[in-house]
């Protein structure tokens, strides 16, 4: 299984720098994006498998969006609230999963579940 490439995009720039931080140690290349723009094209730059979005910067129709321009792209979802509709939402537009942004594990899990899920299918 090859290492993956993640964006984080947190509206708040110190907690996206501590989430940077301790993901680190997780994944191949962890990078942050300050806005949707930059997180598109850091995307394309880093050849990323998964975006941890933050819900605070980008509305949910962004889910929708990212998945279907970028389809190889799994993306996890963050809110500092534990908002059961926005979560549903943001599952529904094709989220991997919702986590709060302190949730390094989670976060990791659901980075990796699809691909473990393939990896299993294809066993």
């Amino acid at each position: 299984m090859k290492p993956l490439n993640l964006i984080v995009a947190q509206c708040n720039p110190q907690s996206a720098e501590v989430l940077a931080e301790n993901l680190q140690n997780h994944f191949k290349k962890v990078s942050l994006a300050h806005d949707l723009r930059e997180l598109r094209l850091s995307i394309i730059e880093n050849r990323a498998d998964v975006a941890v979005l933050d819900l605070e910067m980008a509305p949910v129709s962004e889910v929708s969006s990212l998945r279907r321009e970028f389809g190889n792209l799994e993306i996890v979802c963050t809110h500092r609230l534990a908002d059961e509709n926005l979560w549903s939402a943001a599952l529904g537009a094709g989220a991997a999963d919702c986590c709060h942004p302190s949730d390094v594990r989670g976060i990791v899990l659901a980075a990796n579940r699809t691909r473990i899920m393939a990896r299993t299918t294809a066993a």
